[in-house]
């Protein structure tokens, strides 16, 4: 019988790497990220342990950066989990080092050896031979904004939600305010509530607080305010009431570090020089401004054109692409990457020569998001843009036409950045024309290729008896 050899003195098999591959980055390293240590891998050759783990503390981070810089390390990748990387890739970042973001589906180990140790050292080699391809990161100065607008999301949605119990609370007391005012956290809604909250009850009384532009009649108005006033319900009122005005007054606090921010930004083009369009038709100055203060005319010098002059984007739109874009776009080589990462074009999948499927790419995305809904409310525009997305919607469905709507607005978008162009808007009737026009091409070019040739047919005469 052969004589086994025991586990402890077999040799283990070590990876060869093949000489031959290019060193894209030969002082790359690699961190595996954690919510309680980090551990991070350098080059073989920089140090005797060239894989090491961190904490998470402050001091444990800049000792992170000051070892990669005795190990003469220049590139750094890690993967994006959750928040943890954000630190660490702050402090990298300011110490001089190039941060590279990477998704994790790019870095998925062999299966069956999932270890933080060998996870940094798969990310620092990967990141070695340029196989890891970074997230896109605007500039520091507008990631600053971007975290005041993306709290301002939360707290708008957050005062939403008590806006329901709110409105939750009047219906169990079977007060129908909602039937007379369209708003009832408006002027008028916020004076009945107060003066509901403050015991009044006389329907008379509560019907008089009503600004005079409301259409509903004095005699509706009375009718709706009759009610059952629980305790409990009243209870209920009282505490969302509350809420959505600290929640108000939350925002109006953010909205005013936004307008700081943004002013602090970098100008693309002087205003005095390059003086700020003019508004476009139809369009009211209050639906520019924020806490007073006209954020058209405080983008405009930021981004160098005037974004708000396509139909469907508004001031706030305009400041997610300040803020999740930026000015410069030189990152994507053209308009179709652009949308590539927006996730709004096509994502085809071929195999064998057949393509499985063309849908989008799910991806998570404030700009595409924001350029959707930018989207929806051309449904009823009276230009180009509004007649591509009816076209749209008729052929294709309100999703899908939704989606290519958005398509569309991110390429406008793309020119007026990259190139500085103005844009010049067209009518529905000039849309409806080209339209008319390339029909008539392909309808020229098929019966061409089919060996006929279209004739216009002669306008028919009426004869008069």
């Amino acid at each position: 019988m052969k004589s086994k050899t025991p586990k402890s003195q077999k040799q283990k098999k070590k990876t060869v790497i093949d000489p031959a591959w290019e060193l894209i980055n030969p002082a790359a390293a690699g961190i595996d990220i954690g919510s309680r240590e980090h551990w991070v891998c350098v080059p073989a050759r920089s140090a005797e342990k060239n894989v090491r783990s961190f904490g998470t503390f402050t001091a444990d981070l800049e000792a992170l950066a000051a070892w990669l810089r005795e190990c003469g390390v220049t590139t750094v990748a890690m993967e994006a989990t959750g928040v943890y990387w954000i630190p660490v890739f702050q402090i990298l970042e300011r110490r001089g080092f190039q941060a590279v973001l990477v998704n994790a589906r790019q870095t998925k180990n062999v299966a069956g050896r999932k270890t933080d140790m060998k996870d940094c050292q798969w990310i620092q080699r990967l990141h070695t031979y340029g196989l890891l391809q970074g997230s896109f990161r605007p500039g520091d100065p507008y990631c600053v904004v971007r975290t005041y607008l993306r709290y301002r999301d939360e707290l708008v949605s957050a005062r939403a939600s008590q806006c329901q119990h709110l409105q939750k609370a009047l219906q169990q007391m079977n007060v129908q305010l909602h039937h007379v005012l369209s708003d009832v956290t408006g002027v008028s809604g916020w004076r009945i509530i107060e003066a509901i909250l403050d015991g009044q009850r006389d329907p008379v009384k509560l019907a008089a607080m009503v600004d005079v532009r409301v259409r509903a009649s004095q005699e509706t108005i009375q009718k709706a305010l009759v009610g059952d006033y629980r305790p409990e319900h009243l209870f209920v009122l009282k505490s969302a009431f509350e809420l959505y005005a600290a929640y108000e007054a939350k925002t109006n606090a953010c909205d005013e570090q936004i307008v700081l921010e943004v002013a602090k930004l970098p100008d693309q083009v002087d205003a005095k020089i390059r003086p700020l369009p003019a508004r476009k038709e139809g369009r009211p100055a209050c639906a520019d401004k924020m806490l007073n203060h006209d954020m058209r005319a405080g983008l405009y010098p930021k981004f160098g054109v005037d974004l708000t002059a396509i139909e469907g984007i508004g001031v706030l739109t305009e400041l997610v692409i300040l803020t999740e874009v930026g000015p410069d776009l030189s990152r994507f080589p053209s308009e179709k990457h652009f949308a590539s990462w927006l996730g709004l074009c096509p994502d085809q999948r071929i195999s064998g020569g057949k393509v499985l499927s063309s849908r989008t790419r799910r991806v998570i995305n404030r700009v595409s998001d924001a350029l959707r809904m930018a989207a929806v409310t051309l449904e009823r525009s009276q230009s180009a843009l509004g007649a591509f997305y009816r076209r749209m919607k008729a052929r294709l469905g309100a999703a899908e036409a939704v989606t290519a709507t958005a398509h569309k607005l991110a390429r406008l978008i793309y020119r007026l950045l990259k190139h500085g162009e103005a844009y010049v808007r067209l009518g529905m009737a000039d849309y409806e024309k080209k339209f008319q026009e390339r029909k008539l091409y392909a309808l020229q070019k098929t019966a061409k290729t089919m060996g006929f040739e279209l004739v216009a047919k002669p306008p028919t005469t009426q004869g008069v008896s």
